[in-house]
């Protein structure tokens, strides 16, 4: 048992703990022999008195300093990696030790001291002499040690330019020269600020940005990290950009917010881009504890809650800690896969169902709802994908519109206090089924402001790494070897992250009261061919020179632009800058259940076009037209403006 006690009080961490305070004592008697030889053995030669006032104070103050400093936790730092702020707890730790020694010497041995034995001016001496052959041991070591270890892992490193010459951008320069497993090296600093070009930082010069990019050319670098605290999205998409078409591999220095977890790091970091870096907007937060506390303790039911949206509307209403999780979806794995997550995850303390079964069985949603009894329903269920939709127009009808009635009844039957639908951008004025069947079902929606459920929709565009989305797709076939395939280079699209878009539809559900339909503003549209060049430079690889980016023409149904979800005059703000209410005229039920007849007329029309659905769309949804038409007048669109404008204003900047 004994040999296991000293094996551990002198190995690891143990080891390295004793060997300092080891170190000290033997400081502390090097200090007492030096101040002894020096002075008191010449002052108190024929004085044992003074000889034992000595060894008093030299070995209290001995005492204390080892004391305090363990107090003062000066032997859980690593010196090696020494810092201001260990430096200082060390002094304070010296400076109680002593001060301490001092008030007890007074106390308790006062003719010592009226014989001029002891005094505060020798505890002061014999102080300061201890502190500081600490401090130059200490920073003696940290030296040889950073210089030692630069020697033992001497390899070749990679010069890399640091855009930003701020405290974030010495921080890494800092960082990558003292860290021997970095695989850089920095070369120079590039930043725009006149009080800082043309001087030296961290041994490294600072050009300006045309300079900078004179030196990137001449001096071959191929490494580009950008370190700027305040950059927004619109100014990192920028700098990528611009050193992307230098021929520069672009990376960036700060802290992560993981589109997953939402969790951040706690220490800058270099990273890769992402993709949603460069969406010319900051990601939106739109999470607050007042609304989501509105989801706390109550019964929460999600249709399609093993698709995208609805996994993620799972994930971010678990953490609201809801009386119980109702999860409905008809695909069994993907209901399987996100059952599984979260009880892992979270095990018991998660009260969940997961349901297998249809949103246009009404007797199945019915009697789900009647057992379960959920006072708020999400309805992400719904078929998404336009061209598929087009040539099975009928199934977009009964899961889409169908599956929302039915939905929108089984809430009022038992009672449920709120009813949130999911919708797209692909509603406004619709050229195409599945846009169609959604603005349809807004208007489901929208027409129960009678009711004592509180029926909502949310409105967003396309969300980046859904499934089907495009970003999965262009990521695929780069890792096939291309080409990676576009319908149209002019072709543009809004976009958002998947925690926006659930965060967004939680906030609506909390301040949801009926019939409103939510939009939020979501910046620049941006081009689905810039967007696709951006994917594949993240990969390390050169657009249409080592993946090459094809057209294959617009899809059926598609077009070449979303419209603008902030453009009408009849929306309102909420308390979130970023989110507005769609304040248009409602359709009462009766209108909508002869809408409904309409549709559900030409769903037995099986004819692989669609057409009969297309007649009847154009019907029931004053706004819709076919994608043909509309893209033959695309170019007068403010959609397509805004990319054009902003292309050519690049241009010019060039």
């Amino acid at each position: 048992m004994m040999k296991a006690l000293g094996g551990r009080l002198f190995n690891g961490r143990y080891n390295r703990k004793w060997t300092l305070a080891v170190f000290d004592l033997i400081c502390c008697i090097l200090v007492a022999l030096f101040y002894y030889e020096l002075i008191y053995k010449a002052a108190f030669r024929a004085a044992p008195a003074g000889r034992k006032a000595f060894l008093l104070q030299a070995g209290l103050q001995t005492g204390l300093v080892l004391l305090l400093r363990t107090v003062f936790g000066i032997y859980g730092n690593i010196w090696r990696y020494d810092n201001a702020k260990a430096y200082l707890m060390l002094v304070i730790a010296d400076g109680t030790a002593t001060t301490v020694a001092y008030v007890i010497l007074r106390l308790t041995v006062k003719e010592l001291i009226i014989s001029n034995y002891l005094g505060g001016k020798q505890a002061i001496i014999i102080g300061t002499l201890i502190c500081l052959l600490a401090l130059s041991a200490r920073f003696a070591y940290s030296v040889m040690y950073k210089r030692y270890n630069r020697r033992s892992h001497v390899k070749e490193k990679t010069p890399v330019a640091i855009v930003g010459a701020g405290q974030l951008g010495v921080l890494l320069a800092e960082d990558l020269k003292e860290n021997p497993n970095s695989s850089y090296k920095p070369a120079f600093f590039i930043d725009k600020d006149d009080n800082k070009v043309n001087y030296n930082l961290v041994d490294c010069h600072v050009y300006s940005e045309k300079a900078g990019d004179e030196r990137i050319q001449l001096e071959h670098i191929r490494d580009v990290i950008i370190a700027i605290s305040s950059a927004d999205a619109e100014k990192l998409s920028q700098l990528y950009h611009h050193y992307s078409d230098l021929g520069c591999r672009v990376r960036v220095y700060d802290t992560l917010v993981s589109a997953e977890s939402s969790q951040q790091r706690e220490k800058p970091a270099i990273r890769d881009f992402t993709v949603e870096d460069l969406l010319f907007r900051s990601p939106l937060n739109v999470e607050s504890e007042e609304s989501f506390s509105y989801y706390r303790g109550k019964t929460v039911m999600v249709t399609g809650g093993g698709g995208s949206i609805g996994s993620e509307l799972c994930r971010q209403l678990v953490k609201c800690k809801p009386k119980k999780l109702i999860i409905f979806d008809i695909y069994e794995n993907n209901a399987y896969d996100i059952q599984q997550e979260l009880v892992r995850r979270y095990g018991s303390e998660l009260d969940m169902e997961v349901v297998i079964g249809s949103v246009r069985d009404a007797a199945r949603v019915n009697a789900i709802c009647k057992e379960f009894r959920p006072q708020v329903i999400f309805h992400a269920a719904a078929h998404k994908h336009v061209p598929l939709m087009e040539y099975s127009a009928g199934e977009a009808v009964k899961n889409n519109v169908c599956g929302t009635y039915n939905m929108a009844n089984a809430a009022e039957l038992c009672g449920a206090e709120k009813f949130i639908l999911i919708s797209t951008d692909k509603a406004v004025n619709p050229t195409n089924i599945m846009g169609a069947s959604k603005r349809m079902c807004e208007m489901i929606v929208q027409s129960r402001t009678d009711s004592a459920t509180s029926f909502a929709a949310v409105r967003f565009g396309n969300v980046l790494g859904s499934n089907g989305s495009v970003i999965p797709l262009f990521k695929k076939q780069i890792a096939e070897g291309g080409p990676v395939t576009i319908t149209d280079k002019r072709i543009v699209r809004y976009f958002m992250t998947i925690p926006e878009a659930t965060q967004l539809v939680m906030q609506a559900g909390a301040m949801a009261k009926n019939g409103e339909l939510y939009v939020l503003d979501m910046g620049k549209p941006v081009k689905i061919y810039d967007l696709a060049k951006d994917v594949i430079r993240m990969s390390g690889l050169e657009p249409e020179k080592d993946i090459e980016i094809r057209e294959i023409g617009l899809r059926p149904g598609e077009k070449l632009y979303e419209e603008l979800l902030m453009k009408s005059e009849t929306l309102s703000k909420t308390e979130n800058d970023m989110i507005f209410i769609e304040k248009d005229k409602p359709y009462s039920r009766a209108e909508v259940a002869r809408k409904m007849e309409i549709l559900c007329s030409a769903i037995d029309d099986y004819d692989m076009g669609g057409k009969s659905m297309k007649k009847a769309f154009s019907l029931v949804i004053p706004t819709y037209r076919e994608a043909e038409v509309v893209n033959r007048e695309a170019e007068k669109a403010p959609e397509m403006n805004d990319v054009n404008t902003a292309d050519g204003q690049e241009e010019k900047n060039e």
